[in-house]
């Protein structure tokens, strides 16, 4: 396959998509459709060269977010000073506004104590609630109304009225998975909006202050007590149980991670601040070795465009996104762009009259809506096994009133594949900029999202990708893992969200000893 002009190919990491595809092939491909498969191919496939230019501009922004305010890659303050012990113990409600549902969860932390009775360290009682699609792009009031509205149905519901009152309010966290600066553990200025909302009035707002309010409003007996990102959840809610935590990753409807980094790499901070002393004090943190979790945001790197390989359906996604130029690297891998990257191909080999042209009578309106196709639907067709695809044509069928041809459904695997292992192999170069930055050998990456823990196979292309670039040694690695593995963390923006507020509590309390 030749290389597009001025494409740099790493010849000892680069094979065609034929030799490298892990589908096995279902028909021959019309010479047409075989050439603009090797066309994407050029465009899609990242090299181990290409690869490890993208890392090490990365640890360049991960600094610069470190040193100052207001850069690309934000390196937002957490206020949280430690990993957890994995004894917190106590009951915290929690809410977790994501991308397309509002959580809202009583947790009950049992610490060791419930191991040692085999009750597990922690028991959840939860309720779901849809975010209805007119709010992603309406007013504040309407945003938090809900949400207290779904506070006070869960302690009805959950008969928590009986057990708190104003004078003894029930501890709250709010997970909030957006880009926000924080003063402190219980406040958060939203710096921008990501995941497709557009909520005006809260961006450059303390939306802790905006949902207290509404809170108080409805004059519910709860005390918000920490608002978090939940990708420090993440990490925070595996550590409980796995001391080998050493990153919280999303991989999911966006993209992030979070770690603990060293107080004196944390430029911008004054290691006077008398919250950092007063943290310190209380924590029994040794002198020098302080710690303080970091919420990357890394959505946002190389908006300047200076690295990353951008097509252009990638740009296409960029240009009528409700914040172009913003989270560049969110629209290339998080899983809420790779179904419309799909989509937008196949409409485009669809004007060309190379696809779903056989037969007059298929209607194509529905391909032609933006994110009608969705990350799991990229899932299922790689995953399926079903004979002859039956389960990928109902696929179709269901969600775009389509009845793919064999040489339809062979195409749309092969684009299937080549847009997740882009998505899985860009993953993984945060990851290994962060351990590049920290010099992290081993250790385990808690993934949280749909795209960890639902691809069948993410973490397998991720572990190559990783390897790849921080110079993994055959020896160094088991069957599709390294010395950095992902282990799921699927809960980690209610429970972590639960520990963090109990870390919290126990912090205040030998404040007040004091």
């Amino acid at each position: 396959m030749s290389s597009s002009a001025g494409q740099r190919i790493d010849e000892e990491s680069y094979t065609s998509w034929r030799q490298r595809s892990e589908l096995e092939k279902m028909t021959d491909l019309p010479q047409a459709l075989d050439d603009e498969l090797a066309r994407l191919d050029n465009q899609f496939w990242i090299p181990r060269t290409k690869l490890e230019e993208i890392v090490s501009r990365f640890c360049e922004e991960l600094e610069e977010g470190l040193a100052k305010d207001k850069q690309n890659i934000p390196m937002n303050i957490t206020w949280v000073h430690n990993l957890p012990t994995g004894k917190e113990r106590g009951t915290i409600m929690t809410l977790d506004l994501g991308g397309t549902n509002l959580r809202v969860c009583k947790v009950d932390l049992y610490g060791d104590e419930g191991r040692k009775q085999g009750d597990g360290k922690y028991g959840m009682e939860q309720e779901q609630y849809k975010l209805p699609e007119e709010l992603k792009k309406g007013e504040s009031d309407a945003l938090w109304n809900f949400i207290a509205e779904k506070v006070e149905a869960f302690f009805k519901d959950h008969k928590l009225d009986q057990q708190y009152s104003t004078q003894k309010p029930m501890p709250l966290g709010f997970t909030f998975s957006y880009p926000a600066t924080q003063d402190r553990i219980d406040h958060a200025v939203l710096q921008t909006w990501t995941k497709g909302f557009d909520i005006k009035g809260v961006e450059g707002q303390d939306a802790a202050k905006q949902l207290r309010e509404k809170l108080q409003e409805r004059k519910l007996p709860v005390d918000l007590i920490c608002v978090i990102n939940d990708t420090v959840g993440a990490m925070i809610a595996s550590a409980y149980n796995d001391p080998e935590t050493i990153i919280g990753g999303i991989f999911g409807t966006g993209c992030n991670a979070a770690f603990m980094a060293s107080l004196s790499s944390i430029a911008k901070l004054d290691p006077n601040d008398e919250r950092i002393t007063d943290a310190s004090s209380h924590n029994g943190a040794v002198k020098g070795e302080e710690k303080m979790a970091i919420n990357c945001e890394y959505g946002a790197f190389d908006n300047s465009h200076r690295v990353l390989p951008r097509t252009k359906y990638d740009e296409k996604i960029d240009a009528e996104s409700p914040r172009p130029g913003e989270q560049t690297f969110e629209k290339l891998s998080a899983g809420l762009y790779l179904g419309e990257i799909f989509r937008l191909i196949l409409v485009e080999l669809l004007d060309r009259g190379l696809v779903f042209n056989q037969d007059s009578n298929q209607d194509t309106r529905k391909l032609r809506e933006p994110y009608i196709i969705d990350t799991g639907f990229l899932s299922q067709i790689e995953d399926d096994e079903s004979h002859k695809f039956t389960k990928t044509r109902e696929l179709f069928q269901s969600t775009l009133s389509l009845q793919p041809s064999d040489v339809e459904i062979e195409i749309s695997r092969r684009l299937a594949e080549m847009i997740a292992v882009r998505g899985a192999r860009l993953c993984a170069c945060g990851v290994a900029a962060i351990c590049t930055k920290e010099a992290i050998k081993k250790g385990h990456v808690a993934a949280d999202g749909s795209v960890a823990n639902k691809h069948p196979k993410f973490k397998r292309r991720w572990t190559k990708a990783l390897g790849e670039v921080l110079g993994w040694k055959e020896e160094e690695c088991g069957e599709g893992e390294g010395p950095i593995t992902i282990t799921s963390a699927e809960d980690g923006s209610g429970l972590g969200c639960a520990i963090i507020g109990a870390m919290e509590l126990e912090r205040r309390t030998k404040k007040e000893a004091h």
